[in-house]
């Protein structure tokens, strides 16, 4: 804002706002009831993200961060270590907002008292980019499902269209490791499947971050492209299609046993575009559920050991989406309609005859799909989410 955190003056205030039907000096309207609304709303913010249970998380993490010992087991030290920080980053991000709209009040009153019509602009930017980051964190508050705050797992598949749906998957698939980058959320490729003239036939990665899978579970479902094909040589337009699958990330508590005499378990050689060796070993692991039916593979690592591990993970988080399904499905048939629709046909990136990425559940759009492709999904995550929320009553 440029002039530091403002001063509240002694004398009761006024309250005043810039009228932009005004075109002399400073003219004013009365802002005190939507100073009084974002303070309530945040208020209820403040209470569902419980701020002090958050403190007393954050100082245990603390004391089992600074165990000389913690170390000793990398992967359970990084798991505290990226809790704790999302943790910390949560309370000073509330914190921060809180002091901002408490500080709007001064602002709006410092113009006034200066007669200033720049420092009204200002005033009236700031409340603008307080309303904006108030929307943002009271979405945060909506994910509140039994997975929600887990780590996500994101399976991209080409489906229907040929070439352009492997392009198309692979679009996909720098669009979500765009959008995490910009967030600095860390993520984690397991396997990628090339395809033989371009793109990829599929891929899975991890996001993580806490509630990562709550808030990338609304892209779950099958995105649609239509375009001129770049690879059709008569120019013509083209529909393809993509699924993306969104599965929470197993935790020790969910109890999902795998028999391993239930698997079949390949080894082959990794392998990168174009045939190129990512390793000269037979590294990569393809798990095979026979029951299920269900085949994962992991090829990210170059021990065969770790490969398999991670495979794991993936095999158990399908396991665990699979059961939570069929119980989904039980409580759908007592309440006695079919559940809804929302994870099939969801969003359309149409590039011609004209420029628009849309929803089809909420209606968002976009005009500028080149932006989308490089990772500026938030509006249509945020609307997914407030969309899942209201379908939900």
């Amino acid at each position: 804002m440029g002039r530091g955190r403002p001063q509240r003056r002694s004398r009761g205030p006024r309250n005043v706002r810039a009228d932009s039907r005004y075109a002399g000096p400073v003219a004013v309207v009365d802002i005190s009831e939507e100073l009084k609304s974002l303070s309530s709303t945040m208020g209820s913010i403040e209470a569902v993200l419980d701020l002090d249970a958050l403190r007393s998380g954050i100082a245990v993490l603390e004391e089992q961060a600074a165990a000389p010992s913690l170390w000793d087991d990398p992967e359970a030290a990084q798991k505290i270590t990226s809790k704790l920080s999302h943790m910390q980053a949560e309370v000073r991000k509330t914190e921060a907002l809180r002091g901002r709209i408490d500080d709007l009040e001064v602002l709006f009153e410092l113009a006034e008292d200066e007669g200033d019509a720049d420092a009204l602009a200002e005033a009236e930017t700031e409340l603008a980019s307080v309303k904006k980051a108030l929307d943002e964190m009271e979405v945060r508050t909506l994910l509140s499902g039994e997975y929600d705050a887990r780590e996500a797992l994101v399976t991209i598949r080409a489906e229907a269209g040929g070439v352009d749906a492997a392009d198309f998957a692979e679009k996909l698939q720098r669009m979500y490791l765009r959008w995490a980058e910009r967030h600095n959320y860390k993520t984690e490729v397991y396997e990628t499947a090339y395809a033989e003239e371009a793109g990829i036939k599929s891929t899975t990665f991890a996001v993580e971050v806490p509630y990562a899978y709550g808030t990338l579970s609304v892209e779950q479902g099958t995105h649609r492209l239509v375009r001129i094909s770049p690879f059709d040589n008569q120019g013509r337009r083209q529909t393809s299609f993509a699924g993306v699958e969104v599965l929470p990330v197993v935790e020790q508590t969910d109890h999902v046993e795998i028999d391993e005499s239930e698997l079949r378990i390949d080894v082959y050689r990794s392998s990168g575009p174009g045939g190129q060796g990512v390793n000269t070993t037979d590294s990569a692991v393809r798990l095979t559920h026979l029951p299920t039916g269900i085949v994962v593979s992991c090829q990210n690592e170059r021990s065969q050991i770790q490969n398999k591990a991670s495979a794991m993970n993936v095999l158990q988080a399908k396991l665990l989406e699979r059961r939570r399904q069929e119980e989904q499905a039980k409580m759908n048939a007592l309440k006695g309609d079919g559940g809804n629709s929302w994870g099939n046909q969801m969003r359309s990136y149409v590039l011609h005859p004209y420029q628009m990425v849309k929803d089809l559940r909420t209606e968002f759009e976009m005009g500028n799909p080149e932006a989308v492709f490089n990772g500026e999904i938030d509006g249509f995550v945020e609307a997914g989410i407030r969309w899942r929320k209201q379908s939900e009553k």
